[in-house]
């Protein structure tokens, strides 16, 4: 499941760090914030995972509260927040992260996106603990618009690709990404890929509560229906989904995610906002449905294919292994940014019940053999204890 690049085109050529110290007490993972987002769900899911040899784990927020937050804490996890400003990382911030390195000693630091990346090896740097404490940073997205988000994250992202031989290793979860990284300039010492890990056991088939969502939304049980499951943001293109909606009035469309209570304009989208469980509204739908113009690995595409729904996605990142080889045997892969395309291929599987179920069985074990949670905590513990990581 973690994969070394050893050539610029597949990254990469770089000098292997020295000898890493032996990782001491256990991991502490660095984000930005616990909030809804992928990261943060991968992040939860691998310090949650049940293993037969645990490593201690703490988690370490930029900001504070959020979903992730709370379900870390219920669990006993210890979780502490900087209490930074959301994209803002100060210096109190960062002198109170090197005093928690200080005194909990971990063996391993790992981070998780830009900012958190950052903050994490200057406060390494000022605890004094360098060379005793191993820092892998993580790196999420692919192809990003920088133009529709605001100087300060272009900035960071520079910042980062300066350092980034100081790590003593870069983990993206998407080849896809770990390239576009290496085209930005990052000069990582490892570059690794440890892809996302889907919880199979947790997102299955649930014919049980099809019915029982159909009826609640007053949606009927021969009506097909899509399910798009992404937080309101320019890299999700909400717009493309929308206007592919209106070509395709044959299928009606669940949006799921932070902000997406406020989409309107179409009789056939049910717009149903931020939700913290969204097995029950997946259940209910025939298809998974990605517009986004940029992604590295596609996380709710991924658990959608995990309970069984054939995919209708954009072809960006590792979306095309995702789905599989040869083109996409779990589903539709469309071009970004071209509403006729995913139009077209929503309608196409809304008109055929037993190439959707077809697709869906192969979509259920693609994720199942190749992307489980159980492979990615491997990964990660392979890392985090030796310092080294497997080809997948």
């Amino acid at each position: 499941m973690a994969e070394s690049r050893t050539k610029p085109a597949e990254p990469s050529e770089y000098k292997k760090p020295g000898a890493a110290p032996e990782a001491g007490p256990g991991v502490m993972h660095v984000i930005t914030g616990l909030g809804d987002g992928g990261a943060e769900a991968v992040l939860t899911r691998l310090v949650l995972a049940q293993r037969a040899a645990p490593l201690a784990q703490r988690v370490v927020s930029l900001t504070g509260g959020g979903r992730y937050d709370a379900e870390l804490r219920d669990a006993g996890i210890p979780t502490e927040s900087l209490g930074m400003r959301a994209g803002r990382p100060g210096p109190g911030g960062l002198l109170r992260l090197a005093r928690l390195i200080r005194r909990h000693r971990p063996g391993v630091i790992q981070s998780w996106m830009y900012h958190a990346d950052l903050a994490a090896l200057i406060a390494l740097a000022l605890s004094g603990r360098r060379g005793q404490t191993r820092l892998y940073w993580g790196i999420r997205a692919a192809n990003m618009a920088l133009e529709h988000y605001g100087p300060l994250l272009g900035a960071t992202i520079r910042a980062c690709a300066w350092l980034s031989p100081y790590p003593d290793a870069v983990v993206a979860n998407s080849r896809a990404g770990l390239a576009h990284h290496l085209e930005r300039g990052f000069r990582p010492r490892r570059g690794l890929i440890i892809r996302n890990g889907i919880d199979c056991a947790r997102f299955r088939p649930m014919p049980e509560q099809r019915a029982a969502m159909r009826a609640k939304l007053g949606i009927p049980e021969d009506r097909p229906v899509a399910a798009h499951v992404a937080r309101l943001d320019p890299m999700k293109d909400h717009a493309t989904l929308m206007a592919a909606l209106a070509r395709a009035p044959d299928v009606t469309c669940l949006a799921v995610g932070q902000g997406t209570e406020s989409l309107t304009g179409h009789d056939n989208l049910v717009a149903l906002g931020r939700r913290d469980d969204v097995r029950p509204v997946l259940a209910a739908a025939d298809m998974i449905v990605s517009s986004s113009i940029g992604e590295g690995f596609p996380n709710a595409l991924a658990e959608g294919m995990a309970m069984g729904l054939p995919a209708i996605a954009t072809e960006v990142g590792d979306t095309a292994e995702l789905m599989g080889p040869a083109g996409g045997p779990a589903g539709v892969l469309v071009p970004p940014s071209d509403p006729e395309a995913l139009a077209a291929g929503l309608s196409a599987l809304a008109a055929d019940p037993e190439r959707r179920r077809q697709l869906g069985a192969l979509a259920r074990t693609r994720v199942a053999e190749t992307f489980s949670l159980e492979a990615m905590v491997r990964a990660f513990d392979e890392l985090h204890r030796t310092g080294g990581g497997s080809g997948d």
